[in-house]
């Protein structure tokens, strides 16, 4: 059982944002019911990308939104649900007749958690978009890549999920222990474009100090210096190396065969001249060799992983972190004790009907 058990969470299906969103949810251990398009809808928007793993622990229910019938039982659902999480432009759940106003007639204390790129308001709230437009409005993309290069936009980590999903579960798990004590439920709007620039603030920190440049590759965190950067191996892999702190910087120079004298950590200028010597170092061994060399010392390399790499590491496997659910994949985070939570598997979809009647019953006697 996570901390979550017990609440009822309805998650309007999609993609991106509000789909991490549900997992997460579901992994700690709430009750989410993933509503799915049904009728005659199409099912374009809806394709199941990711979904073994991203739909885990949900139960699919197919409606029709637009079907007047739907619309009542779904209604009901929310009646008797904690928090509701959607993702599509504003205006589109008011037009359907499922809006904040509407939900909250009937249920005063529910959580509306809506995400969007552009939020609820301003000039370009109704404007399309995606990860890397709201992330090159937030200021969060510029800084990424190399200097020569146009920035590199980091998947879709940073937009998607850190500045959407995941200030989307944080803004709806505090309007629900809100709710708990007044008994009045909140609309979070989480935009994809605040809580990138949110998780910019650092930044923003170091620039009014004038210790952060606007020239990538030219700062203490963007590869701009010798010892926090990614070098390439003999064998064409990489390791990360981030030897900030001067005593793991001692411990990296050590193991590189040099000597204090012979590199200085903040001295600026001497830096280019001081990645060239490390490009050249770690040129001369394998990856692998590197990890052995360093492993145990404090001069913070690390090999660089691919993805399946990663699933087999010692460490993670000791920990649990990846699990086999059908396909190998992350396994829920964070952990509340010793160890990594089950991951339940996608559930089978279930009818409306039943959905609602089963809604209606105690939590031990659901469909699970």
């Amino acid at each position: 059982m996570g901390p979550l058990t017990g609440l009822r969470i309805i998650e309007i299906d999609g993609l991106g944002p509000v789909t991490f969103a549900g997992m997460v949810l579901a992994d700690m251990g709430a009750e989410v019911l993933r509503l799915t398009r049904g009728g005659n809808a199409p099912a374009a928007v809806f394709d199941d990308v990711g979904g073994e793993v991203l739909h885990r622990g949900r139960i699919a229910v197919p409606v029709d939104l637009k079907s007047p019938e739907d619309r009542d039982k779904v209604l009901a659902l929310i009646a008797g649900a904690d928090a509701l999480i959607e993702g599509f432009r504003p205006g589109v759940m008011e037009r359907l007749g499922l809006g904040p106003d509407a939900c909250a007639a009937i249920n005063p204390r529910l959580v509306y958690g809506r995400v969007t790129g552009w939020g609820q308001s301003g000039p370009m709230a109704d404007q399309v978009g995606h990860d890397i437009n709201y992330l090159a409005l937030s200021g969060a993309l510029y800084p990424m890549g190399a200097g020569d290069q146009p920035p590199c936009p980091p998947l879709n980590l940073v937009g998607d999920y850190g500045g959407g999903a995941m200030m989307l579960v944080s803004g709806v798990l505090a309007a629900m222990l809100e709710a708990k004590t007044t008994g009045r439920g909140r609309v979070v709007d989480a935009a994809m474009t605040d809580g990138s620039a949110l998780l910019t603030s650092l930044f923003h920190a170091l620039r009014a100090r004038g210790l952060w440049s606007d020239t990538r590759e030219a700062n203490l965190l963007d590869g701009g210096t010798p010892f926090y950067r990614c070098y390439a191996c003999r064998d064409g892999r990489f390791v990360a190396v981030g030897a900030l702190e001067p005593r793991f910087y001692a411990a990296l120079i050590d193991g590189l065969g040099l000597t204090p004298e012979d590199a200085t950590q903040f001295d600026r200028d001497a830096w280019p001249a001081l990645q060239t010597r490390f490009t050249a170092l770690f040129a001369t061994r394998d990856r692998d060799d590197w990890a052995a060399h360093f492993a145990g010392t404090e001069a913070c390399v690390t090999p660089v992983l691919t993805l399946g790499e990663a699933t087999e590491h010692p460490h993670n496997q000791a920990r649990g972190t990846f699990v086999k659910a059908g396909i190998v994949q992350p396994a829920p985070a964070p952990r509340f004790g010793a160890h990594a939570a089950p991951v339940s598997a996608d559930r089978p979809a279930l009818p409306l009907d039943q959905a609602l009647a089963d809604w209606a019953k105690p939590a031990a006697s659901r469909v699970t």
